[in-house]
């Protein structure tokens, strides 16, 4: 590695301010893939945000290939209350289509495992859509375990403000 986070043609490294316009880039491509164009909302503004401002939501990990934004993974950590450590949860790993075979979501999956142990996380996790097999297949083929058990479940929009009372 000649600088850190470099191997050959590829760097990894922690996203900043200016990286905004290529988060949101990427992430309108990942909710085309996954067959959800219209349901990323999510601006710049917001991002710059949520991302960057005195209390972060989440972190993310840019990947470079030959200084070309190849792809991201956004990630934030959560609490396991039951084994009382942190948890580092994926939302989002994405590679470029034109990037793809070449190591890149292996690196930047890699990374956060690396980050999780750094924290002490007691876990790894993230969603997986079921129609996904190349993804469910590079993630089971890293030791990860599809847990059919559990469901998950979300509140939105108006169901979300109704229980909130307004």
């Amino acid at each position: 590695m000649n600088r850190q986070g470099a191997t050959g043609d590829l760097f990894i490294r922690e996203a900043v301010p200016a990286d905004v316009p290529q988060i949101a880039a990427l992430i309108r491509e990942l909710a085309l893939y996954e067959k959800e164009p219209d349901a990323a909302i999510a601006t710049e503004a917001d991002l710059l945000r949520d991302g960057f401002g005195p209390e972060p939501y989440f972190r993310c990990l840019m990947a470079e290939w030959q200084g070309q934004v190849a792809g991201f993974a956004l990630y934030f950590f959560q609490y396991s209350t039951w084994e009382g450590r942190p948890v580092l949860y994926l939302e989002d790993l994405f590679v470029r289509e034109t990037f793809r075979k070449r190591g890149i979501g292996v690196a930047l999956f890699r990374r956060l495992a690396q980050t999780a142990v750094e924290r002490h996380c007691t876990r790894f996790q993230w969603e997986c859509l079921d129609w996904n097999r190349p993804a469910l297949d590079f993630y089971e083929s890293t030791g990860a375990q599809v847990l059919p058990e559990w469901l998950n479940l979300r509140l939105t929009g108006d169901a979300l403000r109704r229980l909130a009372g307004r």
